[in-house]
C-alpha cells in the first residue's frame, strides 16, 4: 500500500474545527496524519481527536522528545493513544534538540543518543504489560507496570527520529524504522541505507505549492535559518555535504547578524529542502523522495499567505487523488 501522510494540526485553525479537515484528508486519499511536538500543540491531543473523528487513518507522532516525559508517563501516553486507535498508531521518538529540551523545558540535554535508546528499550518492555524493574544508562525504573492492559495487536511500532548514522542505525536496529526531515530527495540515498532494508522511513517534507519562486525562497530562508542553526541540524547538514554552502549563514548567525545570515542562504539550498512550484510539480518532487527510499511522506504544508483557506486548498491540490 502506498502511504500518503500530512502533518497536523493545521495552523490557524482551532483544534475543535479541524474535524472536517481530517475527514477531507481521508476522502482525498491521504492515509496518515502525523503530529509533532515543539512549541505548539503536544503530540498526542490532535491524534486523540483524529482517532475518534477519522477511523480509517493511521496516526503517528513525529516526534515526541525522549527527555520531556518520564518513562512511566511516556508509557502511559503511548499506551493510551494505542488503545484509542488500535492497530493504526505509530509512535515516533527522538532526541529533539537542546533548544526544546534544555532552554524551553529546563532539562539537561545529556547523552541524547543513550536517552533515546533507553526509552525505546523501556517502552518495548512496558508495553507488554509486564512489570519493569530495570536500570538503564540514563534512568532507573523501579516496579512500573501499566495499569491498563494493552492488546498485543495494538502495540504500536516505534520509530526513531534520526539524522546522522548513529541514530539512523539505532532506528533500524532497535526501532521499527526512522523518521527523517529537513533533507532533500537526493539526501535520502545517503540516509536510507543506514536504517536498513525492510524498515519504515517516514519523512516530513516541507511543501509550498506556489509559482512565486522569489517569495517562496524568502520564506524558506527564514525557516531554514530557524532550524539549521540548531547544532544537531547543523551537524546533519555538514555530514550531508552542505557545509560550504551553509557556513556563511552559520558564521553570521553566531556573530549576531541574523539578517545577513538569512540572506546568505543560497537559492539551491532552499530549493533542495523546500518543495515548491505548481501543485503538479510538488507532487512529482515528493514522488522523488519515495523513489529514493521514503516509505511514508508526511507533507508539512506551508501556504505562502499563511491563511487557513490557502492551506485547505493546498491539502486538496497536493492530495494523492489530485491527478485523478
Amino acid at each position: 500500500m502506498s502511504r500518503h501522510g500530512v502533518t497536523i494540526p493545521f495552523d490557524h485553525v482551532p483544534l475543535p474545527e479541524q474535524r472536517e479537515w481530517y475527514a477531507e484528508a481521508a476522502d482525498l486519499g491521504y492515509t496518515d496524519l502525523w503530529s509533532s511536538e515543539a512549541g505548539g500543540t503536544d503530540a498526542f491531543t490532535p491524534l486523540a481527536l483524529a482517532a475518534a473523528w477519522t477511523p480509517s487513518l493511521r496516526l503517528g507522532c513525529a516526534i515526541v522528545p525522549a527527555f520531556t516525559r518520564g518513562p512511566g508517563l511516556m508509557a502511559m501516553s503511548v499506551a493510551s493513544m494505542a488503545e484509542a486507535a488500535p492497530g493504526r498508531f505509530a509512535f515516533g521518538i527522538g532526541t529533539s534538540s537542546d533548544v526544546i529540551v534544555e532552554r524551553w523545558n529546563g532539562i539537561p540535554f545529556d547523552e541524547p543518543y543513550k536517552r533515546t535508546r533507553d526509552m525505546v528499550r523501556f517502552l518495548r518492555a512496558a508495553l507488554t504489560g509486564e512489570k519493569v524493574d530495570a536500570r538503564y544508562d540514563t534512568f532507573t525504573v523501579k516496579g512500573f507496570r501499566l495499569g491498563r492492559k494493552l492488546d498485543p495487536a495494538a502495540v504500536p511500532p516505534i520509530l526513531v527520529a534520526a539524522l546522522r548514522p548513529g541514530m539512523l542505525r539505532l532506528a533500524g536496529r532497535e526501532g521499527d524504522g526512522a523518521i527523517i526531515n529537513w533533507l532533500s530527495a537526493d539526501d535520502v540515498r545517503t540516509v536510507a541505507p543506514h536504517v536498513g532494508a525492510g524498515k519504515e522511513i517516514v519523512a516530513r517534507i516541507f511543501v509550498c505549492p506556489s509559482d512565486d519562486t522569489d517569495a517562496v525562497r524568502a520564506m524558506g530562508r527564514f525557516a531554514i535559518a530557524a532550524y539549521l542553526n540548531v547544532p544537531v541540524y547543523a551537524a546533519f547538514h555538514e555530514w550531508l555535504g552542505r557545509g560550504d554552502a551553509l557556513r556563511p549563514m552559520w558564521d553570521q548567525w553566531k556573530a549576531g547578524d541574523r539578517k545577513a545570515a538569512v540572506a546568505s542562504i543560497p537559492d539551491q539550498v532552499v530549493d533542495d529542502l523546500i518543495v515548491h512550484g505548481s501543485p503538479a510539480a510538488c507532487r512529482a518532487h515528493v514522488g522523488r523522495y519515495v523513489e529514493r527510499g521514503v516509505t511514508t511522506p508526511a507533507l508539512a504544508i506551508l501556504p505562502l499567505s499563511g491563511r487557513a483557506e490557502d492551506a485547505r486548498q493546498a491539502l486538496r491540490d497536493l492530495s494523492p487523488r489530485a491527478d485523478g
